[in-house]
């Protein structure tokens, strides 16, 4: 078991603190943190980390789990 590093839906779900990176941000990497509100990756791994929408509407791909 690695790390929880965002790239299995398993590891995710609704109220989970998250940092992603938003589409904007791919580039620099900058990240945003956030609440988790819906997870939007159907697959159970994906390896540019899982893709959420947060409680505030942003939409990127999770890079690290902070937690409850």
């Amino acid at each position: 078991m690695g790390a929880k590093n965002g790239q299995n839906r398993k590891d995710i779900h609704s109220g989970l603190t998250v940092d992603i990176v938003l589409k904007q941000d791919q580039r620099t990497g900058r990240l945003t943190r956030g609440v988790v509100k819906d997870i939007l990756t159907k697959s159970p791994t994906h390896p540019h980390g899982i893709k959420v929408r947060l409680q505030d509407g942003q939409v990127g791909r999770v890079q690290a789990i902070i937690g409850e």
